[in-house]
């Protein structure tokens, strides 16, 4: 029998794969990154960014959503926008910019990576922003004064009704508009309906009372929805994504100036070499089913705009530790400790419960036991005990 960590590797998923293989020596290479040599000069823990992985999953997305608004002849265009939130590191925000894309902010600190990047000729002011959130004093206020410094593309998505009047009252020449719609979340989540955004049924009445008429001053241009389940092919995320291209075409008819759907993001990354997902179809399906309704309504094709995060930036990163020691507390548990900590390096891990792809560095031809990652700090939540395949750790 064979039962060797590769043996393991090999009869549970397709390895080698894309970005993770082992060299002639048995060391784990992360896109062809000689990780021992990476340990040798700088220790553990480590965290490393392979900056070229940003830049091919941008262009992976883009090349999708260009081909299939090839193949159903679609008549709008497609952003693609980083959201800032992801990570926040200028090596990674200013590797993004090169891929010719635009910005999402959340909070008002974001306004101030916008102006640095600026300043440091990064972008122009051209580029499309789009400021997203539930909006306090300190935000708005920012937004407004990049408008008012010769941004043209800013679009502040409008979180609640009472937002508006702060761009009202501050912004100085005439601004673009968004407004996020409340989505109806899946039957198992804790609540029926977004904190975010404007009611549905609202926003008609909401355009005609507070936006129609001030065409000169500000115009809506933006509808945006953003599913916390992510970008899935079930029924809940069709039944949402129409609701939006419907919401979009009423508007349209009394509206002209609206002519962009922001689906938001939630692309799926790998957290397992067992991952799949077919990204192609996805888009394929996407921008079928928003032409399909805009051609019944009689309405233009909406452009369509992303706000990718953890899909741009999420499989660039790694975090290196060393097992530091080993502690068999009973008959069943084995416990390796780390030399760092999972609360502070990888929070979502007992913070939402996150789990990561995971292999060692080097022992691949040891045999492979159950085993429980250990933080190093006194805290009880600070462990790693199952993966996204598997409700067990195994390491060599």
């Amino acid at each position: 029998m064979n039962n060797s960590y590769t043996d393991l590797v090999k009869q549970t998923f397709h390895f080698p794969q894309e970005g993770f293989e082992t060299n002639s020596d048995g060391y784990l290479q992360f896109n062809g990154l000689d990780i021992k040599a990476l340990i040798d000069k700088y220790g553990t823990p480590m965290k490393l960014t392979y900056l070229p992985k940003i830049g091919m999953q941008i262009n992976k997305a883009k090349k999708m959503f260009a081909d299939a608004m090839k193949k159903h002849k679609y008549e709008g265009k497609y952003f693609y926008c980083y959201c800032t939130k992801s990570s926040h590191f200028s090596f990674v925000v200013e590797e993004a910019l090169k891929h010719d894309i635009h910005l999402e902010t959340s909070y008002a600190y974001d306004i101030e990576i916008i102006n640095r990047l600026y300043q440091r000729r990064k972008i122009n002011k051209d580029i499309n922003i789009i400021c997203n959130g539930y909006k306090q004093k300190g935000y708005t206020s920012r937004i407004a004064k990049l408008i008012n410094s010769g941004f043209r593309n800013v679009i502040p998505v409008l979180d609640n009704k009472e937002e508006l009047l702060a761009y009202k009252r501050s912004v100085k020449q005439p601004f673009k508009l968004g407004i996020r719609v409340a989505a109806e979340e899946e039957p198992t989540f804790p609540f029926y309906t977004s904190r975010l955004g404007i009611r549905a049924k609202d926003i008609l009445e909401f355009y005609v009372d507070h936006i129609e008429g001030n065409e000169e001053r500000f115009q809506l241009k933006m509808l945006h929805i953003f599913l916390n389940k992510g970008i899935k092919d079930d029924i809940y995320y069709w039944s949402e994504l129409n609701k939006i291209i419907n919401l979009y075409c009423q508007l349209k008819k009394i509206c002209p100036e609206l002519d962009s759907i922001n689906i938001g993001g939630g692309f799926p990354i790998k957290h397992s070499l067992g991952f799949e997902y077919d990204y192609g179809f996805m888009i394929n399906e996407i921008v079928s089913n928003i032409k399909k309704v805009c051609k019944k309504a009689n309405v233009p094709m909406p452009n369509i705009y992303t706000e990718f995060g953890s899909f741009t930036v999420g499989e660039s990163m790694a975090h290196i530790y060393s097992v530091i020691g080993q502690k068999v507390q009973n008959d069943r548990e084995c416990w390796y400790m780390i030399d760092s900590s999972f609360i502070t390096t990888l929070p979502d891990t007992w913070g939402i419960g996150e789990k990561f792809l995971m292999l060692p560095i080097n022992k691949w031809n040891n045999e492979y036991h159950r085993v429980v990652l250990g933080g190093i700090t006194c805290d009880s939540h600070d462990y790693y005990d199952s993966e996204e395949h598997i409700n067990e750790v195994f390491l060599p």
